[in-house]
């Protein structure tokens, strides 16, 4: 007996050393701010008790009992029909030479599934939270996969990129394996706080990285970008939440405006922005992954009308849908919702398959691709 549970306890013990390790070595965790950074992280308004703060009380889930939990979490292991295409999605797919040509003038758009946006802007090439791997997790084998086994462009043909924005750093939206690709291709990365120390251990020169508190601003090359409210949370381990900042974006150049949210509860956030910032020629805005057990870090898709308009929106393309399953929903659900309130609130939607470039100004992509697929 005695030896048995030695050798019980010396596996248990070596599996907890070697999972130690993996977290504090493996890359994709990414790091923790410092010197400067950590500083200025210290001295944010948004930053209390140790950690970032929602302007306004943001429970991650509202009350429930251990039997409601327990409930949530056992569907998230087992899954729930429809979560998944059964269908192939549609795709537009680009070659290396379609983007040779300098970037377009006037506001074009190329999504990529999920909150991937290459938006090209009066000659400047900017994308929006380039998670472009095949799992929305720090390890190949465990999370949610992508509904598509392919991309619109492999990684390696995309073209050379003026600026990468950042939401935050939660793994479906910040992914090592795309950032290790693709930063010889991009001239500066714009995040908030703190998450810079992931971008340089990953091997991103810190000269190529700025941060930004919420309401701090930039004028680069005569494009103006403001790191502006969100209501959500942050993380890549369980030991460091709320550590970095999270944040949504506003973009300028000339007469055209462009704001993209990342992930967000609907709260006064977004009357503030619109009033200070808009109105906004697009407005990017997640849809999906919601829950009404975690509806103020994931809007509701009519709530996502609602912001738009908050916004002063005039063309509304939903986001945070169509790549990966990460709530307990159907998978087209959220956009025959949002495409229903949008319509009762008279709101624009344009509503690209994965992988077209569309153009504001010119006509709309607004065909319900979606309706006829599984």
């Amino acid at each position: 007996m005695k030896k048995t549970m030695f050798i019980i306890l010396t596996t248990l013990g070596g599996i907890a050393a070697t999972g130690a390790l993996f977290l504090a070595f493996a890359p994709q965790f990414g790091a923790t701010a410092k010197g400067q950074s950590l500083e200025r992280i210290k001295n944010s308004p948004q930053y209390h008790n140790g950690q970032f703060q929602n302007t306004s009380d943001t429970p991650m889930m509202l009350d429930a009992s251990f039997q409601e939990k327990v409930s949530l979490w056992s569907k998230f292991i087992t899954g729930v029909e429809g979560a998944t295409p059964e269908d192939k999605l549609p795709m537009l797919t680009h070659k290396k030479e379609d983007f040779a040509q300098a970037p377009a003038q006037g506001l074009q758009v190329t999504w990529f599934g999920h909150s991937a946006v290459l938006i090209e802007l009066n000659g400047k090439r900017i994308f929006a939270d380039p998670m472009l791997g095949k799992r929305a997790s720090p390890v190949s084998f465990i999370g949610s996969k992508r509904f598509s086994e392919e991309l619109p462009i492999a990684i390696e043909d995309l073209p050379p990129l003026d600026y990468v924005l950042l939401s935050h750093d939660h793994y479906d939206h910040l992914d090592h394996g795309t950032i290790k690709k693709l930063k010889e291709k991009v001239k500066h990365f714009l995040v908030p706080l703190g998450v810079a120390a992931h971008l340089i251990k990953w091997g991103v020169p810190e000269e190529r990285v700025t941060e930004f508190d919420w309401w701090e601003y930039a004028t680069i090359d005569g494009f103006f970008f403001a790191a502006t409210p969100a209501r959500h949370f942050s993380g890549r381990t369980l030991w460091d939440r709320n550590a970095t900042l999270w944040c949504s974006w506003v973009i300028k150049n000339g007469d055209q405006s462009v704001y993209f949210g990342g992930d967000s509860g609907y709260d006064e956030h977004f009357k503030q922005i619109g009033h200070k910032y808009g109105p906004f020629d697009l407005t990017m805005l997640e849809c999906g992954q919601y829950n009404q057990a975690w509806r103020y870090i994931h809007m509701m898709p009519e709530e996502t009308a609602q912001a738009h308009l908050d916004l002063k929106g005039e063309v509304l393309m939903p986001t945070h849908w169509g790549a990966f399953s990460l709530a307990l929903h159907h998978w087209k659900e959220p956009i025959m919702r949002l495409t229903k309130a949008a319509a009762e609130k008279n709101v624009t939607l344009a509503t690209p398959i994965i992988g077209q470039t569309w153009k504001v100004g010119q006509e709309l992509p607004q065909k319900k691709w979606w309706e006829p697929l599984n």
